[in-house]
């Protein structure tokens, strides 16, 4: 049985490795395209991928995914100490993501 992308028969055990990279070489070199398909490669390859977004997309790409305004309260209020922080729950929290992990 050959492996049809490659065409080199696959089911035999006597096939080393050396001899199936020589298959595959001589598979490679051996000049199988014409000249139409040759000159269609060169004019694909020539040409540029782009991606175009649409309106929606180009607005979310601007923004930024937080609010900027509520980052520089919190700041602003751990800096003066006026945050509330509650030390019970955060260790509560550590010791939840620690029976999380294992």
């Amino acid at each position: 049985m050959s492996n049809p992308l490659s065409g080199i028969f696959s089911g035999s055990p006597s096939l080393d490795k050396a001899t199936l990279d020589k298959a595959k070489r001589k598979a490679l070199d051996s000049p199988q395209s014409s000249a139409s398909e040759t000159g269609k490669a060169k004019a694909t390859a020539s040409r540029e991928d782009q991606l175009q977004l649409s309106d929606i997309a180009q607005k979310a790409m601007a923004e930024p995914a937080f609010d900027r305004s509520k980052v520089d309260a919190i700041k602003l209020a751990l800096q003066q100490g006026n945050y509330p922080l509650n030390s019970r729950h955060i260790a509560e929290s550590f010791v939840a993501m620690e029976k999380l992990i294992g």
